[in-house]
């Protein structure tokens, strides 16, 4: 089989190469993550400038017609950039549900907006009580008159301090962790009833906890069908893996380069470092870590459009990831020695990224536990 990305797909890659490399430099990345509002808005106006944005959504609705392998391109990318921007809540998720279960209404109105970069989102599916699994909701969505009314809370909502609109997922109907009885709606973050405690993240980024207050929401912002939300949930979460999966391997390929080259500069005992051997061994296992999560990561990209497939792969490569970018990581502050403990380098801001990635979406006890579920 022929692995070897399309020209366009090369074309892809380059275009973020170029804009991230001259753009989103590490000291730069430092400045605005420590400012008021953790980000700083031009990056997003020219990813979609630069068709980022559009590149997986649909072509009749403003997007480029990609696929997940674009958006495997472009999270890889990031990932060598720390970038924060919210792409997989907004594009990944978002993008995702609406192309696949919204309106015809609804995909005219809010995919064109994604696309130009006009609207962010954030998902708000994890409550405290929850832990990973999905259907563990206590947020509830009654039905009143045309509409409906939310109730509750939801944690650690990534970027949701940044974003205009919430993907919410809520109990309609049914016991708290049935799996019948979920519904997923489209909320404005500025409705009566909602209330954010925002906050930074160890990984640079920003997260709120939100509580929803009888917010009422029209039907028109349910996204499918009422009460069979589940299925949709799921996929959009393990193309979410995906997503961050490939955003891992970029994160990982930097520490492995920048171990090695400061192996090459540090001398100890008169010579560098990478002439003793254990690091030498070291830094192979890390590349051999780091060359494993390139491969399963490609795995489950390709088999997210399979129904029998995906969930088993989605498990697979978060535990492998998990695994790998835990190696690498440490291995890296290891090697670096008091420095890669150091705010001014960017060792320990990756290695913390890869931290954050392995908790999201489920870390990797939980998905172990899963995947032999699916055997």
């Amino acid at each position: 089989m022929d692995f070897s990305f399309s020209e366009e797909q090369t074309l892809l890659r380059n275009s973020v190469q170029r804009y991230l490399a001259d753009n989103y430099k590490f000291e730069d990345w430092r400045k605005f993550t420590r400012s008021e509002q953790g980000r700083d808005p031009k990056h997003w106006a020219q990813f979609a400038e630069l068709g980022l944005l559009a590149a997986p959504l649909p072509e009749a609705h403003g997007g480029l017609g990609g696929d997940a392998l674009s958006t495997l391109i472009v999270m890889e990318e990031f990932g060598r950039a720390l970038v924060v921007e919210p792409y997989v809540p907004t594009v990944v998720v978002g993008g995702g549900l609406i192309d696949r279960a919204g309106s015809d209404a609804m995909k005219e109105e809010w995919i064109p907006k994604i696309a130009s970069g006009e609207t962010l989102m954030a998902f708000a599916f994890a409550e405290p009580q929850g832990r990973y699994n999905l259907a563990d909701l206590t947020t509830t969505a009654k039905k009143q008159g045309a509409g409906y009314v939310l109730s509750g809370q939801k944690s650690v909502v990534i970027g949701a301090p940044w974003a205009d609109t919430l993907i919410v997922t809520a109990r309609s109907a049914g016991g708290r962790r049935d799996e019948k009885g979920i519904s997923v709606f489209l909320v404005d973050k500025t409705a009566k009833g909602v209330s954010c405690r925002d906050f930074a993240t160890v990984d640079g980024s920003r997260a709120s906890e939100i509580t929803f207050e009888n917010v009422e929401v029209p039907a028109s912002r349910l996204i499918g069908e009422a009460d069979s939300g589940l299925a949709l949930v799921e996929r959009a979460v393990d193309e979410a893996i995906a997503a961050v999966c490939a955003e891992a391997t970029g994160g990982m390929k930097m520490l492995v380069d920048a171990t090695v080259e400061y192996s090459k500069n540090r001398k100890q005992f008169g010579v560098p470092i990478g002439k003793f051997q254990v690091l030498q061994h070291r830094m192979v296992d890390m590349f051999v870590n780091y060359e494993q999560a390139v491969s399963i990561t490609l795995m489950v990209t390709l088999k997210l459009a399979s129904d029998a497939e995906r969930a088993k792969a989605a498990s697979a490569a978060k535990a492998q990831i998990g695994k790998s970018g835990r190696f690498v990581g440490q291995s890296a502050v290891q090697v670096h020695g008091g420095m890669g403990m150091t705010d001014e380098l960017n060792v320990g801001h990756y290695f913390k990224r890869l931290t954050m990635i392995d908790t999201l979406y489920g870390n990797v006890d939980h998905h172990l536990r899963r995947f032999a579920a699916a055997a």
